[in-house]
């Protein structure tokens, strides 16, 4: 069996000016697996993942490929890595093979190898019959295959993706989704930035969690979340008012945060399991007339909401 290739974040920082948008953050993951990397917005993801992709130069700390550093050979790294930017920039006049074929031809590629990557890239994401068909033509869902394509014309070993499913419409995320686990189970080291938490849970073997450019939380979606498993959430719903039953919850011992829900409120409640038969209990006897008491199951959202705050850097 293969050695797994592994990506290693050490100590990351970078800083514009006054404004520590990365600050002092480690993390790995391993081919074959696909994290997620999710963070308030500003909180430091697109600028952790351009500096992976050699496109920004870290203020301090390092990124290893394999072991090939982005700071002491940036050149080898752009070889083990392929980079997916949240938007595709248009080109009135190049087409979509003329595109593949000058970022395979910019990756040293030439001849049979130019033409045999390049075909390979375009069936392998469905773009065989868009070859001709202008990029300012192309719809939103298209203009990601592409940019996905052109990440992988070089066959890296890593694929770095910002926000690759934004603006997609269902079918799109489906079929970008399925393409992302074809390419894990090619191998492929993949971290993906995405703020539609529901649909990540459903590709990733793991998470990192970051705000204000530190590090929150980070493992494998089992680690991550067996750790808030301590804490119980449980939907609550009422035939009073949702506020008085907030105010209520609020005041009680063991009740650590209340979210509103729609019609529901979402309360973390803290202490043994018998916890939460007190805090139904007293909201009982204290006259809150309850339709639903639930216990709900910890997943990726409720992680993500527990640990940030939504505060700007």
């Amino acid at each position: 069996m293969d050695t797994p290739l592994t990506i290693q974040v050490r100590n990351l920082k970078k800083y514009f000016g006054r404004t520590k948008a990365v600050d002092d953050i480690s993390f790995s993951f391993e081919s074959g697996h696909v994290f997620g990397f999710v963070g308030p917005n500003g909180a430091g993801k697109t600028t952790t993942l351009r500096v992976m992709a050699t496109l920004e130069e870290p203020t301090a700390g390092d990124i290893l490929m394999d072991g090939v550093s982005v700071r002491e050979d940036p050149e080898e790294a752009r070889r083990i890595v392929g980079f997916v930017p949240d938007t595709l920039p248009s080109h009135s006049d190049m087409s979509v093979h003329e595109y593949l074929d000058f970022f395979g031809r910019a990756y040293g590629l030439h001849g049979k190898a130019l033409r045999q990557a390049v075909g390979n890239v375009e069936e392998f994401t469905g773009l065989t019959e868009m070859q001709e068909k202008l990029l300012k033509s192309l719809s939103k869902g298209m203009k990601q295959r592409v940019s996905l394509a052109r990440s992988l014309v070089h066959d890296p070993a890593v694929l770095i993706m910002d926000e690759p499913a934004a603006g997609l419409d269902p079918r799109a995320r489906v079929e970008f989704r399925e393409l992302v686990l074809a390419l894990a189970g090619l191998g492929k080291a993949i971290l993906v930035s995405s703020h539609i938490l529901t649909e990540l849970t459903e590709i990733i073997d793991g998470v990192v969690i970051i705000e204000c450019g530190k590090l929150l939380r980070t493992g494998s979606i089992e680690e991550v979340l067996s750790k808030e498993a301590e804490k119980r959430s449980v939907a609550i719903r009422s035939l009073g008012e949702q506020e008085d039953l907030k105010h209520t919850l609020l005041q009680m011992p063991g009740i650590e945060d209340v979210r509103e829900s729609g019609t529901e409120l979402h309360v973390d409640i803290t202490g043994p399991e018998e916890m939460s038969c007190t805090v139904l209990s007293d909201l009982v006897q204290r006259g809150h007339n309850i339709l639903e008491f639930k216990q709900l199951q910890t997943d990726l959202e409720d992680v993500f909401m527990r640990v940030t705050t939504g505060k700007l850097q």
